[in-house]
């Protein structure tokens, strides 16, 4: 498993697609999933998934439990691109306040069974766990 992360609009997609490219790990455009409007069988199946933070957003709102495990032993290959949402302000909002403290979460569980993880800002990608 691979996780690129970086806050909003900091490129981690277009860093994830140009790296993979020319690392023996291309995925093609239709293998990559979006969180926005995916579904967890997809999940287990795709080799990529981007906007990761807003499917676990949609998995709070529709109160369906995500399994890291399940992700983890079905999908091991599975390259998930997010955004960290743990920085700055604490929401006012109950739910912003739990959907950023979940995410975190889910997100901690699957970097421990990453072998790569990358931090992108501006566009340059940094390994925070594995080697580039």
């Amino acid at each position: 498993m691979k996780m690129i992360i970086g806050g909003a609009f900091q490129g981690q997609l277009a860093w994830a697609k140009a790296y993979l490219k020319d690392h023996d790990w291309k995925i093609e455009e239709h293998e990559w999933i979006d969180g926005k409007s995916c579904e967890f069988e997809d999940l287990c199946h795709c080799r990529g998934i981007y906007d990761f933070h807003e499917y676990i957003r949609r998995c709070l709102k529709e109160n369906h439990e995500f399994s890291c495990r399940e992700v983890i032993e079905s999908n091991p290959e599975l390259v998930i691109v997010t955004n960290e949402i743990g920085y700055g302000l604490v929401p006012v909002d109950d739910f912003e306040r739990k959907y950023r403290e979940y995410t975190g979460r889910i997100c901690t569980e699957l970097a421990g069974a990453s072998d790569l993880v990358v931090r992108v800002v501006m566009g340059i990608g940094t390994a925070i766990k594995g080697e580039l």
